[in-house]
C-alpha cells in the first residue's frame, strides 16, 4: 500500500476501498473527507455545506460501498441506499463513482441509475434481479414507484446531492410523495453548496437531529482561476472566440451559453470552421447528452458547448477553461461556472465575453462575488457604437403571467 493512502486508512477506510482510491490515483483526503468520513462511518445524520469539485461524491461513496458490502448476504438484493440527484448528468457522474470505488470489493454492491431518457423497461428488469443502490433523479423514480416496481421499504441510507438545486428545479413536491415511501430507520446525508430557509425546511423534516458542516476548502476554487473579461460587441463574439482558440491555441474547454437553441447553434457554427465541438443541453436525447459528454472526457471534441441546467453535476478532471459566451444570470451562477475549472490546486483560466448590453449585469456579478475584473479588448474585435437605451416595459398584469412556482413545476417535468 502506498504511503499516502495511510491518511486515508486511518478515516476508517478498509483495503477493498483503498485499493479503488489507490486506483483513482487520489493523493490526499480533501477538507470534506476528512471531517466527514469518519461521521458517515457512525452513521450520523449531516447537512454538509460544500462547494462543488470539493470531494463530496467519494465522501459518501466510499462509506456507503463499505457498509452495504459488509452487511450483504445471500439472499436477493433489495434496494439498500437511494441517492437523490437533480439532474440526469449528476446521476450518471455518481453512478460512476459508485462502480469505480466498488471495483475490488469481495461483495460487490449493484448500482442502478434510474433516470428519464432512458429505458423504463431495462431498469425495471434490473429492479426485478435486485439492487444495493438506486441513483435517481425524482420525476423517474415517482413513475417507477407508482408502477410498484421499486420499493423503498429497506432503506438505510438516503443521500440529497445538490440538495439546493433539487429544490430551485420545482422538486419539492416530488420529495415530498418520495419520502412518504421511505423506512424511517435510516441515515440521512445532505450535500448542498447553500441552505436556504427550503433546504433546511426540507431537512428538519427527514432528520430530528443532523449536524450541520460547513466545509471551507483549503485554497478557494476562485483562487486558482484567471479570470478574463474581454469586451466585444455581441455580434462579433462568434468571431472572437474562434480567433481566440485559433491565436490562443485553447483546447480542452466548456462554453456556456443562455439558451438550448445557442448551445446547439454555436456548436454547429464552430464545427463548420473545423473546430471540434459539442453541445449539451435538454433538448438532446438521453444517450445524445451521454455521448457529447464522453466525446469530450475522452477529448474526441476539444470543445463542449453548455446551458447550466445541462451542465450541472458534470465534472471534467483537469478542465483547462471556461468560457462564458453569455453571461450567466446570478453571480452564484458565475462562481459555479468558473468552478468547473482550478479544481484540485490545479490553475484554471475563464474568460468572459461582455457587450454594452452586459455592463450592468457584469457590475452586479462582481459586487456579489467581491471581485473586480479589468476590461480588455482583442485588436480586430473592439466594443463600439454606444450602449442601447434600456425601453421599461409595461408593468405586469396580475395574474396574467406564470408564477415561479409554475415555471419551475415545467422545467422539472422536462428535465427529470
Amino acid at each position: 500500500m502506498l504511503k499516502n493512502l495511510e491518511n486515508f486508512k486511518v478515516l476508517g477506510l478498509n483495503d477493498e476501498i483503498l485499493q479503488a482510491i489507490e486506483r483513482s490515483g487520489f493523493e490526499e483526503p480533501t477538507s470534506i473527507q476528512y471531517k466527514t468520513l469518519p461521521l458517515i462511518l457512525e452513521g450520523r445524520d449531516l447537512l454538509i455545506e460544500a462547494q462543488t469539485g470539493s470531494g463530496k461524491t467519494a465522501c459518501f461513496a466510499w462509506p456507503l460501498l463499505q457498509k452495504i458490502s459488509a452487511a450483504k448476504t445471500s439472499e436477493k438484493n433489495t434496494i439498500q441506499a437511494l441517492v437523490l440527484t437533480p439532474t440526469r448528468e449528476l446521476a450518471l457522474q455518481v453512478s460512476g463513482a459508485f462502480y469505480r470505488f466498488g471495483e475490488f470489493q469481495t461483495n460487490k454492491v449493484s448500482v442502478l441509475t434510474v433516470i428519464g431518457g432512458e429505458s423504463i423497461e431495462q431498469q425495471t428488469r434490473v429492479l426485478a434481479d435486485g439492487v444495493d443502490i438506486v441513483v435517481a433523479t425524482p420525476g423517474r423514480l415517482l413513475d417507477l414507484i407508482g408502477q410498484k416496481v421499486l420499493s423503498l421499504s429497506d432503506i438505510k441510507f438516503l443521500v440529497l446531492d445538490e440538495a439546493d438545486k433539487i429544490l430551485d428545479l420545482g422538486f419539492a413536491a416530488e420529495l415530498d410523495l418520495v419520502l412518504q415511501e421511505i423506512s424511517s430507520m435510516r441515515q440521512n446525508l445532505f450535500f448542498s453548496a447553500t441552505y436556504p430557509d427550503k433546504v433546511l425546511d426540507i431537512a428538519r423534516r427527514i432528520s430530528a437531529t443532523p449536524e450541520h458542516l460547513k466545509i471551507e476548502d483549503d485554497t478557494p476554487t476562485v483562487e486558482n482561476i484567471f479570470q478574463r473579461v474581454i469586451e466585444v460587441n455581441k455580434d462579433n463574439r462568434g468571431m472572437l472566440l474562434r480567433h481566440l482558440i485559433v491565436q490562443e491555441k485553447w483546447k480542452n474547454a466548456l462554453i456556456f451559453v443562455s439558451s438550448k437553441t445557442a448551445a446547439g447553434n454555436l456548436a454547429e457554427k464552430l464545427k463548420k470552421t473545423g473546430v471540434r465541438a459539442g453541445a449539451i443541453h435538454g433538448d438532446l436525447s438521453q444517450p445524445e447528452r451521454n455521448k457529447a459528454l464522453s466525446d469530450f472526457k475522452d477529448k474526441k471534441i476539444d470543445f463542449l458547448v453548455a446551458t447550466d441546467v445541462a451542465a450541472r453535476g458534470i465534472d471534467i478532471n483537469k478542465l483547462l477553461l471556461v468560457i462564458n459566451f453569455d453571461l450567466p444570470r446570478s453571480p452564484a451562477d458565475y462562481i459555479h461556472r468558473i468552478g468547473r475549472t482550478g479544481r484540485a490546486g490545479e490553475k484554471g483560466l475563464a474568460v468572459t465575453f461582455i457587450g454594452h448590453e452586459d455592463q450592468e449585469h457584469f457590475k452586479l456579478i462582481e459586487k456579489r462575488a467581491q471581485i473586480n475584473l479589468e476590461r480588455e479588448q482583442v485588436a480586430g474585435f473592439e466594443l463600439t457604437g454606444e450602449a442601447p437605451e434600456t425601453v421599461r416595459g409595461a408593468a405586469p398584469v396580475k395574474g396574467k403571467r406564470k408564477s415561479k412556482k409554475d415555471k419551475a413545476r415545467e422545467l422539472a417535468g422536462k428535465k427529470s
